[in-house]
């Protein structure tokens, strides 16, 4: 029966419509001439030596010509199907007819010591086919990097705990205590190179700020006088010279120790009455005075034992009393005074906004900058043998510092600047891309004779800080 429609007949015998397809010509199989690759002596080279007839107990090679059988390039097609039709798979292989040589795919680099060529990838292996050598496939290009189980790159150190999916050690890019101990802050701020570690001869000391020259040249001029009055007093038996040298001495005597006893008071007065200097119209390297309000800058403080936060200056102060029979808390420590036995003062930098001009510049005292703060220091707590055990935290400070707290009586002092107390600063303004700064000065400043009060020559070194009271709470919000 005939129809109008062409068909034709499959070979698992079905019919089909249209016309059948003309065969299609089989593509030529590719070959290409392998290179092989010596590695610098083709006696070395395992099965590719064989090739060439390399007799690898000497060291001469085969002369050169023609081969006797030179080697064949085929291309051979591998394939499987069922039933009527199927999946063709398709792979060029490369082989010598060389006696003894295994089939195997030619490519030119280095040869392991087997005399077969190093397989490199970047990348995922193709399956090996059934009944043929499997080839390895070589891609260009880096290597990925070793990812978690997760994928997902994490900084920070590697810390014990739960393991991940993988079985290794989880990853994690901050620190799992949150809270941290008291004994670690500190620690990282002692370490922290923007923090500037005040000793306790960074503060005032009239006789390290007296003129050396002159302070020696006074006391050779009394060592010459007493020998001349005593030489008169021998010789001619008239005492005048020896007792005007006494008197002199006694009032030069008096007079240095009235500039040790009351030189800081002198010196802060004359750090009150040092006018103000406007930022907006100061020179470029001008020693001036600035009063403002405080803001942190990157690194803000926080006070030892009352811990008070958002502080750009902070001091702790422990003083013990020393009776007849006490310890004494330093090497210079008299009885029945005062003693300093640990003192705590860091400072970093910060912003200081101008009262007169509302300009804001940036005061460099930290990173061990040279500092002199004028800050005054209240009275916290006091110690004895009768309420050493009502104060946990400061039991607990001592053993932080590994201070003995036996019977001793103590007393703890501390003071601060926080953010938007008022302070006088005074320093060298420097102007640099537009960044108003206030930084040391150079040399340290002479204060002059101040007659009123009796006082001798002193100086300034490094920034003034001064605040008077930095224990109010009243503070200017910023």
């Amino acid at each position: 029966m005939s129809s109008r429609f062409p068909s034709h007949q499959l070979n698992n015998g079905l019919y089909v419509s249209g016309r059948p397809e003309p065969p299609k010509e089989k593509a030529p199989p590719m070959s290409s001439t392998a290179v092989p690759y010596t590695g610098g002596d083709i006696k070395k080279s395992g099965e590719l030596g064989k090739m060439f007839d390399v007799d690898h107990g000497s060291s001469r090679p085969r002369k050169s010509g023609h081969l006797a059988n030179p080697p064949l390039r085929t291309g051979s097609m591998g394939g499987g199907g069922g039933g009527g039709g199927g999946n063709t798979n398709r792979m060029s292989s490369l082989s010598g007819n060389v006696p003894g040589a295994s089939l195997k795919k030619t490519s030119s680099g280095p040869l392991n010591k087997h005399g077969e060529p190093i397989r490199k990838s970047s990348g995922p292996q193709g399956v090996g086919l059934t009944g043929l050598t499997s080839a390895s496939r070589q891609n260009s290009g880096p290597l990925p990097p070793v990812l978690p189980a997760t994928g997902l790159l994490t900084s920070g150190p590697i810390l014990s705990g739960p393991l991940n999916s993988s079985g290794g050690p989880r990853k994690s890019s901050g620190p799992l205590d949150v809270s941290g101990s008291i004994k670690s802050r500190s620690t990282s701020m002692v370490k922290n190179q923007a923090v500037t570690h005040l000793s306790q001869d960074d503060g005032h000391s009239f006789f390290r700020s007296f003129p050396k020259l002159v302070f020696w040249s006074i006391v050779l001029l009394f060592v010459m006088g007493f020998i001349a009055a005593v030489f008169i007093l021998a010789a001619v038996g008239n005492p005048i010279l020896l007792v005007v040298v006494v008197v002199l001495f006694a009032i030069v005597s008096l007079g240095f120790a009235w500039n040790a006893c009351f030189g800081r008071k002198a010196v802060i007065k004359f750090i009150s009455e040092y006018p103000d200097a406007e930022l907006r119209t100061a020179k470029d390297g001008q020693f001036v005075k600035v009063s403002g309000v405080v803001t942190c800058g990157n690194v803000p403080l926080e006070s030892s034992f009352q811990r008070v936060p958002r502080c750009v200056y902070t001091s702790t102060s422990l003083y013990e009393y020393r009776g007849w029979d006490s310890k004494a808390a330093n090497s210079t420590h008299r009885r029945f005074t005062w003693g300093l036995r640990s003192m705590e003062r860091h400072v970093v930098d910060f912003y200081i906004s101008d009262f007169q001009s509302g300009l804001r510049a940036l005061v460099k005292t930290g990173y061990g900058a040279r500092v002199t703060p004028y800050v005054e220091e209240s009275s916290v707590i006091d110690i004895d043998q009768s309420n050493k055990d009502m104060s946990p935290q400061f039991i607990r400070w001592l053993a932080e510092r590994n201070l003995s707290s036996d019977d001793r009586v103590m007393r703890l002092k501390e003071g601060y600047i926080k953010e938007g107390s008022s302070v006088s600063v005074m320093g060298v303004v420097q102007r640099n891309d537009n960044v108003l700064m206030i930084v040391p000065p150079p040399d340290p400043i002479p204060t002059g004779c101040l007659w009123n009060r009796c006082m001798l020559p002193s100086s300034l070194d490094g920034v003034i800080l001064r605040c008077e009271d930095s224990s109010n709470h009243d503070v200017i919000p910023v």
